[in-house]
């Protein structure tokens, strides 16, 4: 077990969650828990936040570090990178996906290099900032490459004489297009993630269960949005058939004769393609309106 300082989680009953103190993942973990319903107040300073309407407490540390202190029972559970799970090997429970912090692992090669793919990697030098997982992902579709490991300006390799081709983390590819290199093929998909140890919890699985719960809720809410319309009774069918709702929309009764509503939450995906066919089949006053919390 890593010597961390900090004391084993649950020792005064409540559930530690670890929390990335900075990085792309810091900003939207913490906006992902407080839609969830948890109050706590950040100093610049905090390192332990404790919730004031919850037995939760967060624990704000490097997201790299995050996966080894859920295996070793520093924390109950922590939000972190799936990537960063892949290059610690670290032994823990994957609970939930969380929709942000959304990367590739990526081989790339410059752009006037004849590979074209990953496998075409055997036998050649990889630059990476991520030996771990670069090495695994390989090894999976067969590939024995030779590493050079590299702790920033991993794009620049190639182009030094260090490697072959390079593997790293991308977002959107304009840094990899930026310093001349064409990507070849993805050799892992990343997201933030929930996770859990592989450790009894005791009173403290509850707690997890819950906090899942929550999060759950928020992330199934923001893939949709809750549509509102006003249609003719005898158009109600036409429109309930083009409605991807979770289940049956509700159909209220109006005021007007012969007018009534319909309100389903539909996939967020869906609006762009549904309004103009919604208004096609009939309907009007249509509302769309985000949703807080989803929990089925």
């Amino acid at each position: 077990m890593k010597n961390t300082g900090f004391r084993t989680a649950g020792a005064d009953g409540r559930l530690v969650v670890a929390v990335p103190s900075k990085g792309r993942l810091a900003q939207p973990s913490l906006e992902l828990l407080e839609a969830a319903g948890l109050n706590f107040e950040l100093s610049d300073r905090s390192l332990h936040v404790p919730c004031s309407n919850a037995p939760v407490e967060f624990l704000l540390v490097r997201p790299h570090d995050i996966p080894e202190y859920v295996q070793d029972g520093v924390v109950d559970a922590g939000i972190t990178g799936a990537n960063l799970i892949a290059e610690t090997a670290a032994k823990v429970e994957t609970l939930l996906e969380l929709g942000f912090g959304r990367c590739t692992l990526e081989a790339a090669v410059p752009e006037e290099s004849g590979l074209e793919r990953p496998e075409d990697l055997d036998g050649l030098r990889v630059a990476t900032a991520y030996p771990v997982s670069t090495k695994a992902a390989l090894e999976e579709i067969g590939v024995k490459a030779e590493l050079v490991l590299l702790s920033g300006s991993v794009e620049v390799a190639p182009r030094l004489g260090l490697s072959d081709a390079v593997v790293d983390l991308v977002s959107t590819g304009s840094t990899a297009a930026a310093n001349g290199l064409r990507r070849i093929g993805t050799l892992l998909d990343s997201q933030a993630v929930l996770i859990g140890s592989k450790r009894e919890l005791g009173e403290r699985t509850e707690m997890l269960a819950r906090l899942e719960m929550m999060l759950r809720g928020v992330i199934a809410a923001r893939r949709r949005r809750y549509l509102m319309l006003n249609a003719p009774a005898d158009r109600v069918a036409e429109l309930e058939a083009l409605l991807p709702s979770m289940g049956a929309p509700s159909v209220v009764k109006l005021a007007e004769q012969g007018q009534l509503a319909l309100h389903a939450a539909v996939d967020v995906d869906a609006i762009w393609d549904l309004l103009p066919r919604l208004k096609a089949a009939g309907a009007s006053s249509i509302l769309v309106m985000h949703l807080e919390r989803v929990v089925p």
